[in-house]
């Protein structure tokens, strides 16, 4: 494996493993300064970031200005900032059309209390397509990656993977309590863990306020393969 080819793998697994990033905008009120903003994100069907944001935000009207931005996502939990892995995604900020929409629907699993944001209040979807991506996965460990190197298409349809996330959530919720414990991750004892999107690298559980990733051992293509690959995690041992 090529370096830049590791790199782009990294820079992938961090954009999965991470929720929100600081929203870079062209401020309009202080012209030549950016503007940041936090910025909760999951990646659409297309695997592109998607936002939701009011059009009274100040970065909503710096991207109706300016569209061009940048997404910057740093790996959590590290004690060293310096230390920890971080991409930056230069973007052109796109809003969503109706028709559109079902393919970053799955932003809801993810962020439930933003549907009562964008059906009582005025707010819009924007996907960022990405134009050039600056990873950095260390000291010495700087990269400038392509679009096509990082980002990468789900392999099913919104239909299906709300299919099988309505089914996960209603059948199986002992399962993936099993699945945290698997993986260590400290949940409550009234915490329901819910099923928020699968793609073909893995799934997202939602506990309560927080999401975590979980990688399969090898893609998947077709929802028979997610079904094996969810029934092979489930036989593992807790550690």
């Amino acid at each position: 494996m090529t370096q830049l080819r590791k790199a782009a793998e990294q820079a992938r697994s961090l954009l999965l493993q991470e929720s929100a990033g600081i929203l870079s905008t062209h401020s309009q009120a202080l012209p030549g300064y950016p503007f940041g903003s936090v910025a909760p994100y999951c990646l659409d069907l297309n695997g592109r970031p998607v936002i939701l944001i009011s059009t009274i935000a100040q970065h909503t009207k710096n991207i109706v200005s300016d569209n061009h931005v940048s997404l910057t996502v740093t790996q959590s939990g590290q004690v060293d900032v310096q230390a920890a892995s971080r991409v930056t995604i230069m973007a052109d900020a796109d809003c969503v059309t109706q028709v559109q929409e079902k393919d970053v629907l799955r932003y809801y699993e993810f962020f439930p209390d933003s549907r009562n944001y964008h059906s009582t209040h005025d707010f819009d979807f924007y996907t960022l397509e990405p134009v050039k991506i600056r990873f950095i996965g260390g000291f010495g460990e700087i990269y400038w990656l392509e679009p096509g190197d990082v980002f990468i298409k789900s392999p099913f349809t919104h239909e299906q993977e709300y299919s099988m996330v309505v089914h996960m959530n209603e059948d199986h919720a002992d399962t993936m309590r099993h699945y945290c414990a698997q993986a260590a991750i400290d949940i409550s004892a009234d915490c329901n863990p819910a099923l928020a999107g699968i793609d073909g690298e893995g799934f997202h559980l939602r506990l309560d306020k927080r999401v975590e990733r979980f990688d399969f051992d090898t893609p998947v293509v077709t929802a028979q393969d997610v079904r094996k690959a969810l029934v092979a995690l489930a036989n593992r041992h807790v550690l």
